[in-house]
Protein backbone atom coordinates (compact mmCIF):
# COMPACT_ATOMS: atom_id res chain seq x y z
CA UNK A 1 0.00 0.00 0.00
CA UNK A 2 1.33 3.46 -0.85
CA UNK A 3 1.99 6.24 1.63
CA UNK A 4 -0.60 8.36 -0.22
CA UNK A 5 -3.30 5.73 0.39
CA UNK A 6 -2.19 5.30 4.02
CA UNK A 7 -2.42 9.09 4.50
CA UNK A 8 -5.84 9.24 2.83
CA UNK A 9 -7.19 6.45 5.07
CA UNK A 10 -5.91 8.25 8.19
CA UNK A 11 -7.25 11.66 7.13
CA UNK A 12 -10.66 10.32 6.11
CA UNK A 13 -10.94 8.28 9.31
CA UNK A 14 -10.27 11.41 11.36
CA UNK A 15 -12.88 13.45 9.46
CA UNK A 16 -15.62 10.83 9.09
CA UNK A 17 -15.20 8.68 12.19
CA UNK A 18 -16.56 5.16 12.51
CA UNK A 19 -18.78 5.02 9.47
CA UNK A 20 -20.71 6.71 6.73
CA UNK A 21 -24.34 6.26 5.69
CA UNK A 22 -23.76 4.95 2.18
CA UNK A 23 -20.63 3.93 0.36
CA UNK A 24 -18.07 5.95 -1.53
CA UNK A 25 -14.85 5.01 -3.23
CA UNK A 26 -12.01 7.46 -3.77
CA UNK A 27 -9.78 6.48 -6.67
CA UNK A 28 -6.44 8.27 -6.46
CA UNK A 29 -4.89 8.02 -9.91
CA UNK A 30 -1.63 6.07 -9.91
CA UNK A 31 -1.95 5.17 -6.21
CA UNK A 32 -5.03 3.03 -5.52
CA UNK A 33 -8.42 3.42 -3.89
CA UNK A 34 -10.01 4.10 -0.51
CA UNK A 35 -13.50 2.89 0.48
CA UNK A 36 -15.72 4.79 2.92
CA UNK A 37 -18.88 3.07 4.19
CA UNK A 38 -20.71 1.96 7.33
CA UNK A 39 -17.74 -0.21 8.30
CA UNK A 40 -15.38 2.79 8.29
CA UNK A 41 -12.50 3.77 6.02
CA UNK A 42 -10.08 1.32 4.42
CA UNK A 43 -7.80 0.83 1.44
CA UNK A 44 -9.42 -1.30 -1.24
CA UNK A 45 -8.84 -2.67 -4.69
CA UNK A 46 -10.33 -0.90 -7.69
CA UNK A 47 -12.94 -3.66 -8.11
CA UNK A 48 -14.97 -2.74 -5.02
CA UNK A 49 -18.49 -1.45 -5.70
CA UNK A 50 -19.78 1.78 -4.13
CA UNK A 51 -22.78 4.12 -4.37
CA UNK A 52 -20.45 6.79 -5.75
CA UNK A 53 -16.89 6.74 -7.08
CA UNK A 54 -14.78 9.89 -7.01
CA UNK A 55 -11.59 10.04 -9.06
CA UNK A 56 -8.80 12.60 -9.01
CA UNK A 57 -5.02 12.95 -9.00
CA UNK A 58 -2.95 12.80 -5.83
CA UNK A 59 -2.59 16.57 -5.47
CA UNK A 60 -6.33 17.17 -5.71
CA UNK A 61 -7.14 14.58 -3.05
CA UNK A 62 -4.45 15.91 -0.76
CA UNK A 63 -5.84 19.45 -1.18
CA UNK A 64 -9.38 18.23 -0.41
CA UNK A 65 -8.29 16.24 2.65
CA UNK A 66 -6.20 19.10 4.04
CA UNK A 67 -9.12 21.51 3.66
CA UNK A 68 -7.33 23.65 1.07
CA UNK A 69 -9.83 22.69 -1.66
CA UNK A 70 -13.59 22.36 -1.33
CA UNK A 71 -14.82 19.08 -2.91
CA UNK A 72 -17.62 20.91 -4.75
CA UNK A 73 -15.15 23.42 -6.17
CA UNK A 74 -12.89 20.55 -7.27
CA UNK A 75 -15.83 18.92 -9.06
CA UNK A 76 -16.99 22.15 -10.69
CA UNK A 77 -13.41 22.91 -11.79
CA UNK A 78 -13.02 19.51 -13.43
CA UNK A 79 -10.39 18.31 -10.97
CA UNK A 80 -12.69 15.71 -9.34
CA UNK A 81 -14.74 13.24 -11.38
CA UNK A 82 -17.90 11.84 -9.78
CA UNK A 83 -19.62 8.69 -11.03
CA UNK A 84 -22.77 7.43 -9.31
CA UNK A 85 -25.14 8.83 -6.71
CA UNK A 86 -24.68 12.61 -6.44
CA UNK A 87 -26.60 12.71 -3.13
CA UNK A 88 -24.04 10.42 -1.53
CA UNK A 89 -21.22 12.53 -2.98
CA UNK A 90 -22.77 15.70 -1.53
CA UNK A 91 -23.18 14.13 1.94
CA UNK A 92 -19.58 13.02 1.90
CA UNK A 93 -18.45 16.43 0.65
CA UNK A 94 -20.21 18.05 3.61
CA UNK A 95 -18.45 15.68 6.00
CA UNK A 96 -15.08 16.62 4.50
CA UNK A 97 -15.59 20.38 4.63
Amino acid sequence: MSSVIDGAVAALSAKIGDGFDGSAKFVIEGEGAVMVDGAGVRATDDGAEADVTMTADTGTFQDILSGDLNPTAAFMGGRLKVDGDMGTAMRLGSALS
